[in-house]
């Protein structure tokens, strides 16, 4: 009996095993992306037709398919909103805590045009004595004529501080592999996008580039700028390896560049060997940190860039630059000239810091009462750690007269965006946000950043990164700005204190009773 139910035991065993290896290659793809079922993609410029015309033009008329699969019936690239594109699921009392991937997406949308990085750019090289270059203009890349024509039609008039340092050695002769750092917003998306279809050989009818996104919607921001920049490059054509495309059994892809997630991709070119890996000559992994932090997506970057050939030119991009992000890019990446934000500039200094003492929430909040009745705030943002705390606080100060605006994780990409275009456009005053927007905004009438939870990390410590990303989104510019920090216990006093010790910068003791010192810090 026992060998019996040891066997029977086994061969269970066995069968999970070989369904569940069943059920991860089914759904490889779709762990790409647990955000993008129901996707919308809302046609904000053009009619249905104009866009699918020009998606067409990109990918080539003999593949209708991928234009029409990219594009949905009701939209263009040239928005994505999610329906259910949100943070992790929580309850109204749990911390909201930021997906990475829904993160980027957003600040990707939201950048209205390039911003002009303040921050100093620190380039690592192995070979100290081989030379670099900047540019000043796109004209001094030699790009092909119809390249120049797609660059300037999107509004690029000189090259950002990235590109001016990262285009001359993605386009060099021979090529040169790339490891690079910068902020969203900074034009990196378009160095690379340049540099890729600047290699294409048109006369080859086969892919030539690839370019890795951790997810479905993040692979269609950077196809919507490869569309736009390629516009007049008619014979340069390009397919999207994303969850909704297929492919016909044996069918041979002839697109000079593939744009798509991972799964998708691996499987096209190992498992039905719809390309050949080995003539790929540019391999792009973008959002390198917010791939590392997808399940799957390390081993499958890895399995693809095993395929590719010694001559193949690599292009690592990534936000953040934290050593699992290096440890993983130097194994992909051989022999790099690195680019990275030089981190010491992160300042602080432009930036007033106080925090007040208060006994519990009811006394958190008439603290912002008091500061809103002395100064002149011009527009603030409230950092709460859940929902529940962001939804009660926006009914207090609604019923108190203020314009006020909420963004948390259950509203869609699209929701969100609404939110902050009336926010930009100064249609309410104060936006009371969870950790969702804790980077990725800037807005230059923002005065004042309210802490009215210090942020922690999951184990309770203080989360100095995300401290330096809330209070940044005041003393943009180069203006000074004001944060202020809300503090109701001896732990969040002691994260205070250990934010303060961390950047070296005072957090001064705010009476928020004292009106004349209220006065102070708005002078």
């Amino acid at each position: 009996m026992a060998d019996a139910a040891t066997e029977s035991s086994s061969a269970s065993a066995a069968t999970a095993a070989a369904a569940a290896t069943n059920w991860v290659q089914k759904t490889e793809d779709q762990e790409i992306s647990n955000l993008v079922d129901g996707l919308i993609i809302a046609n904000k410029e053009k009619g249905n037709g104009e866009i699918k015309q020009e998606a067409a033009a990109v990918s080539g008329a003999e593949h209708p398919d991928t234009a029409s699969a990219a594009v949905p019936e009701n939209g263009s690239l040239a928005t994505v909103a999610a329906a259910g594109l949100s943070t992790v699921v929580a309850g109204p009392e749990e911390i909201e805590t930021v997906n990475p991937a829904d993160a980027s997406l957003l600040m990707k949308i939201i950048r209205k045009g390039l911003v002009e990085s303040k921050l100093d750019l620190e380039v690592q090289r192995k070979d100290p004595s081989s030379p670099l270059h900047s540019v000043k203009s796109f004209e001094a890349l030699h790009l092909k004529p119809e390249l120049l024509q797609g660059v300037y039609a999107m509004g690029f008039n000189a090259p950002s501080k990235i590109q001016e340092t990262a285009l001359p050695t993605l386009l060099a002769d021979p090529p040169q592999n790339m490891i690079a750092q910068s902020q969203s917003g900074t034009g990196k998306t378009a160095a690379f996008v340049l540099a890729m279809l600047s290699r294409v050989d048109p006369r080859k009818p086969y892919p030539q580039v690839i370019c890795l996104s951790p997810t479905y919607e993040l692979a269609i921001q950077t196809g919507e700028v490869a569309a736009k920049m390629a516009k007049f490059c008619k014979e340069i054509k390009l397919r999207f390896a994303v969850r909704g495309e297929e492919l016909p059994k044996g069918k041979k892809i002839t697109d000079h560049i593939i744009i798509g997630t991972p799964g998708k991709l691996m499987d096209w070119g190992i498992k039905f060997r719809a390309f050949d890996l080995r003539k790929i000559s540019v391999f792009v992994l973008d959002e390198a940190d917010v791939m590392i932090a997808t399940q799957g997506h390390q081993d499958q970057c890895i399995r693809i860039h095993k395929q590719l050939s010694s001559s193949c030119q690599m292009m690592f991009f990534s936000a953040t630059y934290e050593k699992e992000v290096m440890d993983f890019a130097e194994y992909i990446v051989p022999n790099p000239i690195v680019i990275r934000l030089a981190r010491e500039q992160e300042s602080l200094d432009n930036i007033k810091q106080y925090y007040v003492k208060c006994k519990n929430q009811d006394e958190k909040y008439q603290a912002i009462s008091n500061i809103y009745g002395v100064i002149t705030v011009g527009q603030a943002i409230i950092f709460c750690h859940t929902r529940k705390t962001a939804s009660w606080l926006s009914g207090k100060m609604s019923k108190d007269g203020h314009s006020v605006a909420v963004l948390s994780g259950e509203l869609t990409v699209e929701q969100r965006l609404a939110v902050l275009d009336r926010f930009r456009a100064g249609l309410e005053k104060v936006l009371i946000t969870t950790n969702v927007l804790s980077r990725g905004i800037d807005v230059e009438q923002v005065t004042i950043v309210v802490n009215f939870d210090l942020p922690m990390d999951q184990s309770g410590r203080a989360d100095c990164e995300t401290y330096l990303h809330r209070i940044g989104r005041t003393g943009r510019f180069g203006k000074n700005g004001i944060a202020i920090n809300l503090v109701d216990s001896d732990h969040s006093m002691e994260i205070c204190r250990t934010i303060e010790a961390h950047f070296q910068k005072k957090i001064q003791l705010l009476d928020a009773e004292n009106s004349d010192e209220i006065e102070k810090i708005g002078s």
